[in-house]
């Protein structure tokens, strides 16, 4: 139960109980073109893209609302402090339904995007729960990205048109989108058409009045369209209801490239027949992809919430942060899809291989019709270590073979990307033989440390050396005897240039700069430890016996009651040697702050070195239920990439943004391979675990290559004392690959 809500009885749906609370709580929704979010408020935005990031944005928030004579009130969310009988929210693995009761109507707004298209639906369902026959009218409207955004004083040349032929009021403009040249239209339809329209912002908004309080409500909707102004879309609705009659709409709001396709797409999908059969099947979509792992844990609230971040994994995995299509966010996403669905994680690693050039390096990103490198460094590394995931997932060394084309048209198999990948950051070398930092490695906000390109990153060396070291294996396992010898040649050379250069004396320093400056080292006066190079040096295994040292020293100097930091201190003034990270307020994000996204990965590294006392105070911190500072803030059944520092004040133990980031996909990942333990190899599934101390029971059901594995903990240790697969013991901790009932006893 959270103070704002409660999952349902399938412990997987979420439902919001009031529309005011501290922050818009967001649900997503997509298919492979198209991706839109909304709230316990309706708030939330759309776009469709291409596979160069052109884009067009649709949708910018959204307003229901029942109007009946010269009364009107909101049946979406909005106003969040008007008084309804009842209210709630529900969100879905694919959908979300607002469901209210006022002035004896119930309503029940349901949104979602189909499983193909590029439109998301909406759907108005109204019941007469009073004595007497009513007559309403249902008005749904949104601002439109379509057109130039809304600005005041600002320059709009669109115009919007109502069609009576397809039924659609749509803005037509020219498409940038897949290289086709020709005319885009973004529209809004009704199933049976509607009885009114409107196509101006200030028409439905006005120019003094808001999503909460829209003019459109005075009179509803005039039937007219915009031109030279700020557009939107707004239709209604006339219903008759007797009492205890129900009846329903539905919305299409959408992008065509002819009008043809539009009203193919109008007469297709905008009926409440396709509406609810296309929505069990979206549901049902989602279900299976997400359904190969399940755990159960002594905490009802977190084993709901790994059921969304499997959804948050399978997200991030096709639509990264949705912002923009970072590379080493897709590769590193889809690497964390592998635990939960190997197959579809291949499709879509074979995808992002796509965008890699031919010389190894991986740009960061895939934006507006353009690949960008944008001087980050870390992309490439990535790949390997996404494909070691799938091949050992599906156990399909084969996967190798596969031919796949770099961005320059040219063809490489699977193996030679991964060749090239971690052969170019080997040379791509500046102080002392480390790997360059150029204009950033993970972490974005280190810009300025190596553009003259002698500045290096620890940890991208050090993170190279976990990739060389599965590149090394696929090698040897594909019997390529010299490729093999090299790597791990390669391996050693790199490995002493980290030991020597990177350690600190207690822990690994982070960077060195163009000018030779250490960054997160105690001769540092701001910046003197990061987080990230000690858990990679777990990772990576390049010092057994000085990880234990840095993870020590990450404890002691980068612990705080919110959760262990990213780095400490923060910085307070602007370092030239370093970033914009040193402009970043401290105690936000990457300066500071309790990023979530490292914390995920902190309890990886604290179970592999079977720290149970640590594993459970990390997932007490990066669970916002848990966590005694955040409870309340944050969503309860996504994660949130960072919390705020106590620099910031008032700010302090509030969350960033929910669904955008790499925390939930890799929190997900740490419980599956390192908490529960469940590592895939060539040969089987191996089991090695590290619950937390107050787990004395705990069990993860797992498919894995067509073989379910139900598979009991016993004691809650870290240390197998005996595994036994349907009544048997075995010897070892590799499972056979067949449909068993596993006991593991640990001590």
């Amino acid at each position: 139960m959270s103070k704002y809500g409660h999952y349902e009885k399938n412990g997987i749906d979420f439902t919001i109980t009031e529309p005011d609370i501290p922050r818009n709580w967001y649900n997503y929704f997509w298919n492979d073109n198209y991706v839109t979010y909304t709230s316990q408020a309706s708030m939330g935005e759309s776009l469709i893209q291409d596979s160069l990031g052109r884009r067009h944005k649709l949708v910018v928030n959204r307003g229901f609302y029942i109007k009946e004579d010269k009364r009107s009130w909101g049946i979406g969310g909005l106003p969040v402090d008007e008084k309804r009988d009842s209210y709630r929210c529900t969100h879905k693995r694919g959908a979300s339904e607002i469901y209210t009761k006022k002035y004896g109507i119930e309503s029940r707004v349901t949104v979602f995007v189909p499983r193909e298209g590029n439109e998301e639906l909406w759907q108005i369902k109204l019941k007469n729960a009073s004595d007497k026959e009513r007559t309403l009218k249902a008005i749904a409207f949104t601002d439109s990205g379509f057109d130039a955004a809304y600005a005041r004083q600002g320059y709009n040349t669109e115009c919007s048109v109502y069609s009576e032929e397809i039924g659609a009021l749509y803005i037509k403009k020219s498409n940038k989108l897949f290289d086709k040249g020709g005319s885009a239209f973004g529209f809004m339809a009704m199933s049976g058409g509607a009885d009114g329209f409107a196509g101006a912002y200030n028409s439905i908004i006005g120019p003094y009045g808001s999503f909460a309080h829209p003019v459109i409500l005075k009179n509803g909707c005039n039937n007219t369209v915009g031109c030279g102004e700020k557009l939107a879309f707004a239709m209604e609705k006339n219903f008759t209801l007797l009492p205890g009659e129900e009846k329903a709409v539905t919305i299409v709001m959408g992008i065509a490239f002819s009008l043809d396709e539009m009203k193919n797409t109008v007469d297709t999908k905008a009926s409440n027949g396709y509406f609810e059969s296309e929505l069990f099947a979206v549901l049902d979509k989602f279900a299976a992809d997400e359904e190969r792992v399940k755990i159960s844990t002594p905490d009802k609230m977190q084993n709901s919430m790994f059921e969304w971040l499997k959804h948050q994994t399978v997200l991030g995995s096709r639509w990264a942060r949705v912002r923009h299509n970072g590379i080493r966010d897709l590769t590193s996403d889809t690497d964390c899809l592998a635990a939960i669905n190997p197959e579809l994680a291949l499709e879509r690693f074979l995808r992002i291989l796509t965008y890699q050039n031919s010389d190894g390096y991986a740009p960061r990103t895939f934006i507006d019709g353009k690949i960008q490198p944008k001087n980050f460094s870390d992309n490439t590394v990535w790949l390997t270590m996404t494909a070691y995931s799938i091949i050992k997932e599906l156990g399909r060394l084969d996967i190798l073979d596969i031919e796949v084309p770099y961005n320059d048209g040219t063809v490489g198999t699977v193996y030679e990307h991964l060749y090239r990948s971690t052969e170019f950051l080997y040379n791509f070398t500046g102080h002392h033989g480390l790997i360059k930092i150029w204009g950033g490695d993970w972490n974005d906000c280190m810009n300025t440390a190596g553009l003259e390109g002698k500045g290096v990153s620890i940890w991208l060396s050090i993170a190279w050396l976990r990739a060389n070291k599965f590149f090394a294996e696929l090698a040897e396992l594909s019997g390529k005897a010299d490729d093999t010898k090299m790597a791990r040649e390669r391996g050693e050379v790199m490995r002493k240039r980290v030991e020597e250069f990177g350690w600190d004396g207690e822990y690994y320093i982070d960077a060195i700069s163009d000018k030779g400056v250490k960054i997160g080292s105690k001769e540092c006066i701001e910046g003197k430890m990061f987080l990230i190079p000690q858990i990679w040096a777990v990772f990576s295994g390049v010092s057994p016996e000085r990880e234990k040292i840095a993870m020590d020293a990450a404890e002691k100097y980068l612990s705080d009651p919110l959760g262990t930091v990213i780095s400490s201190p923060a910085y307070t003034k602007w370092d030239g040697n370093v970033g914009s990270v040193t402009v970043k307020h401290p105690g936000i994000h990457e300066n500071g702050g309790v990023y979530l996204h490292t914390i995920a990965w902190k309890t990886a590294a604290d179970a592999m070195m079977k720290r149970q006392d640590r594993v459970e105070a990390d997932i007490e911190a990066i669970l916002p239920f848990r966590n005694k500072v955040v409870a309340g803030r944050a969503e309860p059944y996504i994660m949130c990439n960072s919390y705020f520092g106590k620099e910031t004040g008032y700010r302090y133990g509030t969350p960033g943004q929910s669904w955008r980031t790499a925390a939930g996909q890799w929190f997900m990942k740490a419980l599956v391979n390192y908490v529960f333990g469940l590592m895939p190899e060539m040969d089987g599934l191996r089991v090695d675990p590290c619950l937390p101390l107050s787990w004395k029971t705990a069990s993860i059901e797992k498919t894995f290559r067509g073989f379910k594995y139900n598979i009991r903990y016993k004691n809650g240790g870290a240390n197998i004392k005996y595994i036994s697969v349907n009544g048997k013991k075995i010897k070892g901790n590799v499972l056979p690959l067949c449909d068993a009932d596993v006991l593991v006893v640990t001590e």
